[in-house]
């Protein structure tokens, strides 16, 4: 079939190829024409539809607009300081200096900000963060950052393809020279000629069972950039929500935005306690000895700020609550009570102040699940969230090992170390999806678009059809690996970890692979879902591989990666960041790096904002 090939796929060229239509890849594709370049944009599913809709709580971004003390060398410290000091500090430092005028870029553009008295972006608390520091549009930032850049990017001439997959990256020599993808409506195979490729394809939360994440994060773009020779590091943390709800099933794994502690929820077990208070860090103490339920100050040095211990990191919280449920102390349904409607105490009236400042929230879960939260608990509990693992890439430029390959947003790691910090996730996607359009452009403007071998592109097209070739001999069910795969993950390699499971999850990958290989999708390519999940198969147990893998190597407990044979911090790990690349048999291959150390400069900064 070699000699038709071309027969069995339509061509599309451009200088820069963004895959994911998120808020990082429309803000690349945005930069990558800005810069002159001609830009096609993939995305997985409808343009609109991408999971950074979801986003509610806030932009981090040192505005100071609400506390004038804070700036970026703050937001910068608690980014190192949430990341448990394995961040890369340059990216660290370009977030958290470039935050404020992306911010003020997506207000120009026409995002509408919730605002203060006299006029400014209004900003609130959140988990991690010493000053409020989150820009905000009630609990529907995401949404709004999306209406936005796709409002902004419509009339730049981009090149849209919707509800189109990637499944392979073709490379030149070792440089990227286009991409292989399908379109899921028809099945009809796409090639993309370009001279210079953004990841933006988010994360990896498909690969569990219980998870806040949308259909289309199966870690495809951790996967497209692995099996094309990138290095992936950091991915042995993932992070866990502390509030996605548990009950009813009707929005099981929803997320209950930060922004409801934010705004005064509070977190009780089933005797009604309020147990964050059981473990908190040194540097809180009580507000008042008579009425702690008002919150403690959280200390710094000369700093203080008024901060509840439901505000503390994410993962933090989320131990705290799984060591409510593990000792018998949970809702009903296997999760904690989250309680806003006590501040009724304080404000006469709740509900009006809840839907004025939570809509989204009040009305979500009333109209999905008959539950009034000014009015009564949420049952809510960890729920897998977000991977601060991803493509390793150059903090500056957001390219990969891969000449050409550049990454942004969730795909991509280094800025939050161990732990993300709330509100750091939408920053990221404006300030490094900037970075990886505009640098991708002038890549594309410095190099001449690379070859693609006809004869690669039709093996990786009968590869994709083996599914459908071999559904008349009977196989696998797609669907029933993939859940018994997202169970055994979360059993597995969840919140609380040891090596003993750890090491059988790495053992069951490879029955999970010969059951793979023989995976059937009956039918056609035409509005076939089966056949959809059986390529997705490859990116979810690669990903799985490299976070148990990574997980297992880890021996000790850091931010997002909690070891119960390993409770505590190895200052040996602390200076080492976990990678996995693709051997050349194949087989995943792991090693430990030094993590970058800052400069002198730097150092001060940290040394200023953590005494």
């Amino acid at each position: 079939m070699a000699g038709d090939s071309t027969a069995r796929y339509t061509t599309h060229e451009h200088d820069v190829l963004v895959i994911g239509a998120g808020g990082a890849g429309l803000r690349a594709a945005i930069e990558a024409s800005a810069g002159g370049a001609s830009v096609g944009l993939v995305c997985k599913s409808l343009l609109g539809k991408a999971h950074t809709v979801m986003a509610e709580g806030g932009v981090a971004a040192a505005l100071a607009n609400v506390d004038q003390r804070d700036g970026w060398q703050v937001h910068f410290a608690d980014t190192m300081r949430g990341g448990q000091y394995v961040n890369q500090w340059r990216m660290a430092q370009l977030h958290a200096q470039e935050a404020p005028d992306r911010v003020r870029e997506l207000e120009a553009w026409g995002a509408v900000f919730d605002r203060t008295k006299d006029g400014r972006i209004l900003q609130r608390n959140f988990g991690g963060h010493r000053y409020p520091r989150l820009a905000h549009v009630g609990d529907r930032t995401g949404l709004e950052m999306i209406r936005t850049l796709q409002d902004h990017g419509v009339h730049r001439g981009i090149d849209v393809h919707m509800e189109v997959t990637v499944v392979r990256l073709l490379l030149d020599g070792g440089r990227v020279a286009g991409a292989l993808a399908y379109d899921r409506e028809r099945g009809r195979f796409r090639l993309f000629r370009a001279k210079a490729i953004v990841l933006a394809t988010g994360g990896i939360g498909r690969a569990y069972e219980i998870t806040s994440n949308s259909w289309e994060y199966t870690g495809d773009g951790h996967t497209l950039a692995y099996d094309a020779g990138a290095e992936l590091i950091d991915m042995e943390y993932v992070q866990f929500h502390p509030t996605g709800m548990v009950w009813p099933p009707s929005v099981r794994g929803i997320l209950v935005t930060e922004g409801v502690r934010g705004e005064g929820g509070v977190l009780r077990n089933s005797a009604g306690k309020r147990f964050m208070f059981d473990d908190i860090p040194d540097n809180y103490r009580p507000q008042t000895a008579s009425d702690p339920e008002e919150g403690w100050r959280y200390t710094q040095g000369d700093k203080s700020a008024r901060r509840p211990p439901e505000l503390l990191t994410r993962d933090h919280v989320a131990r705290c609550i799984m060591r409510e449920i593990k000792a018998g102390r949970g809702s009903p349904h296997g999760g904690v009570f989250l309680d806003i409607s006590w501040i009724k105490q304080k404000l006469g009236s709740a509900r009006e102040h809840i839907k004025k400042k939570l809509p989204s929230m009040y009305h979500q879960f009333k109209e999905l699940a008959g539950i009034d939260i000014t009015a009564e608990p949420m049952e809510v509990g960890p729920t897998t969230h977000y991977v601060m693992g991803g493509v390793r890439v150059d903090s500056d430029s957001q390219m990969s090992t891969v000449p050409g390959l550049f990454a942004a947003g969730e795909v991509a790691a280094g800025l939050h170390g161990a732990n993300r910090l709330g509100g750091n996730s939408l920053s990221d996607l404006l300030v490094f999806g900037k970075r990886a359009g505009e640098y991708a452009a002038r890549w594309a403007k410095e190099h001449s678009a690379g070859s693609v071998a006809a004869g690669e592109v039709d093996a990786a097209i009968t590869r994709m059809l083996a599914p459908i070739e071999r559904a008349a001999h009977g196989g696998e069910n797609p669907f029933a690996i993939q859940h018994d795969l997202q169970k055994e993950m979360q059993a597995l390699v969840g919140i609380v970890r040891n090596q003993a499971e750890m090491d059988r999850m790495v053992d069951r990958l490879a029955s999970y692979r010969q059951r793979a290989a023989k995976v059937v999708a009956p039918g056609n390519r035409e509005y076939n879902p089966g056949w959809h999940s059986a390529l997705d198969l490859h990116c979810l147990l690669t990903v799985s591989e490299a976070i148990a893998r990574s997980a297992a190597a880890r021996r000790e407990s850091r931010g997002g990666h909690f070891r119960e044979d390993f409770p505590d911090k190895d200052a040996k790990f602390g200076k080492l960041t976990t990678m996995v690349k693709k051997g050349p048999d194949g087989s995943m291959q792991l090693s430990h790096v030094p993590v970058p150390q800052w400069p002198a400069e730097m150092q001060k900064i940290m040394d200023e904002n953590t005494k």
